[in-house]
């Protein structure tokens, strides 16, 4: 739960408690170090890593495979490193005292939201219209 407090008849959002944050923080984490493990993994299944099919004559069928093997695992990398990214924004707001608060309109982000994508920097409303 944030703390709140009443400052010249405003409410201010403090912040969750550390002891709170420390097992969503190391969940983050170890998330990061898999998504990490796994982007390495992925590059070894891209049919143009390999640099001696560069060389060979590959039949234009193969060479369609190849192409789509390849898109494929791009694809991949590229929404592998976004979830890295919001990780490290997550841990990053965590570091700063803001985790929980959307970046956008300033509310607390549903803890509901938070416990199913713990990596979340902006509630339900702002995602949507961010979507859009």
């Amino acid at each position: 739960m944030a703390k709140k407090s009443v400052k010249d008849g405003k409410e201010a959002i403090l912040s969750i408690p550390s002891k709170l944050l420390s097992p969503v923080k190391k969940f983050l984490r170890s998330k990061l170090k898999l998504l990490k493990v796994r982007k390495k993994e992925i590059v070894s299944d891209d049919p143009f890593s390999d640099a001696s099919r560069l060389t060979d004559n590959a039949s234009p069928d193969a060479d369609a495979a190849e192409q789509f093997g390849h898109a494929q695992v791009s694809a991949i990398k590229e929404e592998l490193a976004k979830k890295q990214k919001q990780i490290i924004k997550a841990l990053g707001r965590i570091k700063k005292g803001k985790y929980g608060v959307c970046e956008d309109c300033g509310k607390m982000i549903d803890t509901d939201r938070l416990m199913i994508y713990p990596e979340a920097t902006l509630c339900a409303s702002c995602q949507k219209k961010r979507e859009k």
